[in-house]
């Protein structure tokens, strides 16, 4: 089938006025100027790849909307899901965290999380997008070694990242910040919060026993059953070159220039939220994602936690990016499909992949419709489509 009249974001330039064919779930044709009697008329819309999503934390919030409120794991599976559609995310990186507690409430059982991951895998088939998984696994967190090296050996796992929320390094280097947001949430006096503070740092290096060990170990584990490898929370040229001795080829969220620096010089991708994009800031206060962008060192543009963020944010870079849109789509779309090894998307390409977006890029940006391998899997009704192509509407 033919999508004619198009705005094209090829890999290096925008074709304003363009046509591509689909056949069997992949681009089998790509041509200059529309065609006669399309499946699918877009008038002048955007025609983007469909965006790769390697860090997106909504599946627990989707199957645990409040804390110790579980949805059926169908319905949380089937709503994030949608969500993502919604978003234009054709290939999604679910992120489930191993660790002791989760700072928003949510159950973070081992058992917990195992569920909701294998749930994710065996739904598949019946999902709109491709969905994987990310494992972020807290190296101060040992005991949790064994059931996710379990995860991998049956090929549950997609990608591993390595975290460590320690207070006094990484996302939370500035212990005087963290005292304040304790006092905020907690309603400590400062005195108080400080001491809640040491005693956290405490309680992460008593249980963390020998991290070099549980490094080594993660490290030989990705290895042997090609699981790409992703730090997390880089925060100085040392603890990067760490992690790329370890077989790391992402280096996400650097929270300063210094290590996202490190990172590009050490050969590592660096990874960076759509919203912090968007924004024009970090929540936490850490490294802003546009600066990185303008420095040259931003790499890949992740969901984090609001996969609606990422057309908005492609288009805010696209404005400062020196190839314009189809630089600033790299980031959510090519960029990350070849640093996860998925060289069959990412790009307009004959032969990839049919993952589309169909996007105006009035205001903050609308996605209109989203196609996975050739189907429709959302379209909000701007489009003039064929009746029998249209999807159940998300």
């Amino acid at each position: 089938m033919w999508l004619s009249d198009f705005r094209l974001v090829l890999p290096d330039r925008v074709l304003e006025r363009g046509a591509v064919r689909i056949e069997d779930g992949r681009i089998a044709e790509i041509r200059e100027g529309p065609v006669a009697d399309p499946a699918v008329d877009g008038g002048g819309l955007l025609l983007m790849p469909g965006f790769v999503d390697m860090h997106g934390d909504m599946i627990e919030q989707e199957v645990e909307p409040r804390p110790n409120v579980k949805m059926p794991m169908e319905l949380g599976l089937r709503d994030l899901d949608r969500r993502l559609a919604v978003a234009g995310v054709t290939t999604a990186y679910a992120a489930v965290s191993f660790n002791a507690k989760s700072v928003h409430g949510h159950l973070r059982s081992h058992a917990h999380s195992s569920e909701m991951l294998r749930a994710l895998k065996g739904m598949r088939g019946t999902l709109k997008v491709d969905h994987r998984v990310h494992a972020r696994f807290e190296i101060t967190f040992p005991n949790a070694l064994e059931v996710v090296e379990a995860l991998i050996a049956e090929g549950t796992v997609d990608l591993l990242s390595l975290m460590d929320h320690t207070p006094g390094q990484g996302q939370y280097r500035d212990l005087e910040a963290v005292t304040r947001r304790i006092v905020a949430a907690e309603g400590l006096t400062p005195e108080d919060a400080a001491l809640r503070l040491r005693d956290r740092i405490a309680e992460r290096r008593r249980s963390g026993g020998d991290t070099g060990a549980t490094l080594a170990a993660l490290s030989t584990i990705c290895a042997r059953h090609g699981i790409a490898l992703a730090s997390h929370d880089d925060d100085t040229p040392d603890k990067v070159a760490l992690m790329q001795t370890l077989g790391a080829v992402i280096s996400e969220f650097p929270v300063t220039l210094e290590a996202a620096r490190a990172a590009r010089d050490r050969g590592l991708l660096t990874a960076m939220g759509a919203p912090n994009a968007l924004r024009g800031q970090s929540y936490s206060g850490n490294l802003s994602a546009r600066d990185a962008h303008a420095a040259g060192l931003l790499d890949i543009l992740a969901s984090d936690y609001h996969p609606s963020a990422i057309l908005p944010a492609v288009l805010v870079l696209a404005a400062r990016d020196p190839e314009g849109l189809a630089g600033a789509t790299r980031l959510a779309t090519a960029t990350p499909a070849r640093a996860l090894g998925l060289e069959d998307r990412g790009a307009i390409v004959p032969g990839r992949r049919a993952d589309l977006v169909v996007a105006d890029d009035t205001g903050v940006g609308h996605v209109r419709a989203t196609f996975c391998a050739g189907a429709p899997v959302f379209t909000d009704g701007t489009l003039a489509v064929r009746t029998a192509l249209r999807p159940e509407r998300v």
